[in-house]
């Protein structure tokens, strides 16, 4: 490296030099320790007044916020209503557009952050590009921000209890995992138990 301009080294020296402001704080009397305050930084609110120094300023940071215990918690989603996931599946079936089939259905989940999302079936003259509830249920999570879904229903035109198809139960894999609560008939049962040894992302890692 080149040597460093005379100039340069005597103005880096006075500024190094230049002592920086020492104030006592409110309170504090005679022969109190000094305590270093800090001038407001950039982006700090209009008016600020200089605070008590600490290390992260001496090493030109902000100082880090208070520390916990140690231990991160994670709010739980609430436990599924089914009577009321059943609800907002009938409401979703009574939109649905089945002018061919004349099968409305409705699906119903319950995602891990709390929300709902709901689907139903939308057919086409087109038979084979007709729309699943499932798939409008899924669109509806993403749109509204994604997260895995927790427990999910699916009723039929008369409202009782309708299983996924394997596409739709792809789907759910997919967003909701082996863990995800299916309502079934049966009983609620994991949807690992309905798509047992299942496709899904991890296998496109191998």
């Amino acid at each position: 490296m080149g040597a460093v301009p005379q100039e340069v080294r005597h103005g880096a020296r006075r500024r190094c030099d230049r002592p920086r402001p020492v104030r006592l704080l409110p309170g504090r009397g005679r022969g109190a320790e000094p305590v270093r305050l800090r001038r407001p930084l950039r982006g700090d609110a209009p008016g600020a007044v200089p605070v008590r120094a600490t290390p992260a300023d001496a090493e030109g940071q902000r100082a880090a916020l208070p520390q916990g215990r140690g231990q991160v918690t994670h709010a739980e989603p609430p436990a599924p209503g089914w009577e009321a996931l059943r609800k907002l599946a009938r409401d979703a079936m009574s939109r649905a557009y089945a002018p061919y089939s004349g099968f409305p259905v409705g699906a119903a989940a319950l995602v891990d952050d709390g929300r709902t999302v709901s689907g139903c079936n939308v057919e086409n003259a087109a038979y084979g590009v007709a729309l699943c509830a499932e798939c409008g249920l899924v669109s509806e999570l993403i749109a509204t921000g994604g997260g895995r879904l927790t427990h999910f229903t699916c009723c039929d035109r008369h409202g009782d209890l309708l299983m996924p198809c394997g596409r739709c139960r792809q789907l759910l894999w997919e967003h909701g995992g082996p863990e995800l609560a299916l309502d079934t008939a049966s009983g609620v049962r994991p949807l690992s138990e309905l798509l047992p040894d299942a496709f899904g992302p991890s296998d496109l890692d191998r």
